[in-house]
């Protein structure tokens, strides 16, 4: 599977724990595609504890995680994943996409991760929830 420079979205790497869920398979090729070094894939810290308070919440998942399993799975993705830094120009990238477009709640999270990508160079997101990327509908890539 050949896979383009992107941020793995936190959604991606929740459903690739739950072997339930209907995108598993699909989360899982693009996590297996990210172990070879030509494929470079990125997280970001907040990636990563979106992730973890997904995964360890029964309010979320049927099958809540306990905190070191949460913590070893983040270890594992660390081997082959890149951690993208959140410069000090992501904050007023941040601050002029809130100008832009003004949200509320947990989408504000969402405009502070395309700030993090932009600031970063990085103009591709894997994700299985465009929606929530809709301002910017070029940088989601949405897995089938």
């Amino acid at each position: 599977m050949s896979v383009e420079p992107g941020i793995i979205d936190a959604n991606v790497l929740v459903y690739a724990m739950d072997a339930d869920a209907p995108q598993h398979a699909a989360s899982r090729a693009l996590l297996n595609a990210a172990r070879d070094p030509a494929t470079t894939l990125y997280v970001t810290s907040q990636v990563l504890c979106e992730f973890y308070s997904i995964v360890t919440n029964a309010r979320r998942v049927p099958k809540p995680r306990l905190p070191a399993d949460a913590m070893e799975a983040i270890s594992g993705l660390l081997a082959f994943l890149h951690v993208l830094p959140i410069p000090v120009r992501a904050v007023e990238g941040w601050l002029d996409l809130l100008r832009r477009r003004p949200v509320t709640g947990g989408d504000v999270l969402d405009l502070q991760l395309v700030a993090t990508m932009l600031a970063n160079r990085v103009l591709r997101i894997y994700t299985f929830n465009g929606a929530d990327f809709e301002v910017f509908p070029e940088l989601a890539v949405v897995i089938p």
